[in-house]
């Protein structure tokens, strides 16, 4: 792992560190690099055309390959929440203390620039025994490291990884404590958007709901045992020809399809979701509750269409067809023919007529609901 001659780094104390060294080892892509600086101070990093970027902590961008430099530190607990630290950066923070400040072993190891290890809590050994464990006790001083072990076990389960007993101990620990109600919504949709990127990415709510955090959290989801069990298969069962990028928030919409209006709402609000991940969760809860009516009425394919606001957005009906098609291919080929149909009629055929105002969106329903009433009897 030479990084060659960079003048940028001579004479300072270098090592890559967390999850490059871990993923390295574990034959996975590496996406990012940090390193951790020790014996330097801000001032010698700016010196060395270093761009310092962080707030809470003193971390530097790399003049040329704009990865990340962070100085040695410590962390005291002094509030609630991810954000309640101290943080104590100085010269004088040890390689040793740096990494015990970290959430597992399998994020605590580093590497020097010419790859030899540094492992002081038995990351390694974890590593290939496959078990997620946490450092030290202070492990429980920060919440979000509850959702980041199961986002660490829904991207690794495959392999066999599973947490350790009194990993998953300090995780209920924590979800008992109140402490998880602190964490901002941001940084618990940020966790488990990026736990829906993830291979397994059920796992997360499996794990989340045994160590009681999914009721904390997201107390929508645990309404029902059965229905959130269901809801965890049901996030692998997706339209067909999804690319990569669409597939967390299909999960997503899987998962809350069951939910109604005001439960999806108040799951939202909390979580602070975005817009997009916001209308597909509703759409496919629509398309659900079509779905489980068994027949299709002329009237309720038509409250349908209007509920996911197909006159306008018509590029919505294929992917909800799609996701009709895995529970019901029946009801969703009868569903594309008569949306095939009764989308080719357009407001302007009706103004020709001399229809408008109201009386124009009176006739449109009208014969919107005379051309699905023909053509599913056809079916």
């Amino acid at each position: 792992m030479s990084r060659g001659r960079d003048r940028c780094l001579e004479g300072l104390e270098v090592y890559r560190v967390g999850g490059a060294v871990r993923d390295a080892r574990l034959g996975w892509p590496v996406a990012d690099t940090d390193w951790v600086v020790v014996g330097a101070t801000p001032a010698q990093m700016r010196q060395r055309g270093f761009r310092p970027v962080g707030r809470d902590f003193p971390v530097f961008l790399h003049p040329d390959t704009h990865e990340e430099y962070a100085l040695a530190r410590t962390e005291r607990k002094s509030g609630h929440g991810y954000t309640g630290f101290e943080v104590h950066a100085s010269p004088e923070v040890t390689l040793e203390e740096d990494l015990a400040r970290r959430d597992l072993t399998i994020n605590a190891m580093a590497e020097t620039p010419e790859g030899e290890l540094v492992d002081p809590y038995g990351g390694r050994a974890d590593l290939q025994t496959g078990v997620l464990r946490h450092v030290s006790p202070a492990f429980v001083e920060d919440p979000l490291r509850v959702l980041r072990t199961a986002r660490f076990l829904a991207r690794y389960a495959g392999l066999g990884f599973v947490i350790a007993d009194e990993t998953l101990g300090l995780m209920r620990e924590l979800a008992d404590s109140g402490e998880l109600a602190h964490l901002v919504a941001e940084r618990v949709w940020t966790e488990t958007e990026k736990a829906l990127s993830e291979p397994e990415p059920a796992i997360y709510f499996r794990t989340l709901d045994d160590c009681g955090a999914l009721a904390v959290l997201m107390p929508e989801l645990v309404d029902d045992a059965a229905l959130l069990q269901r809801a965890l298969v049901r996030m692998e069962r997706l339209p067909a020809e999804l690319e990569d990028e669409e597939r967390p928030r299909w999960r997503w919409a899987r998962l809350v399809e069951h939910l109604d209006d005001a439960q999806q709402e108040s799951l939202a609000e909390r979580l602070r979701l975005p817009r997009i991940y916001r209308d597909l969760g509703r759409q496919a809860a629509l398309t659900r509750r079509l779905r489980e009516r068994g027949e299709l009425s002329a009237k309720a394919v038509q409250d349908w269409l209007d509920g996911i606001d197909a006159w306008r957005r018509s590029e919505r009906v294929r992917p909800m067809i799609a996701l009709l098609a895995v529970d019901a291919p029946a009801l969703a080929e009868a569903l594309g023919r008569a949306w095939r149909v009764v989308s080719r009629l357009e407001a302007r055929e009706l103004l020709a007529e001399g229809f408008r105002g109201g009386e124009l969106g009176e006739e449109l329903a009208r014969r919107r609901r005379a051309i699905l009433e023909r053509e599913l009897e056809r079916t």
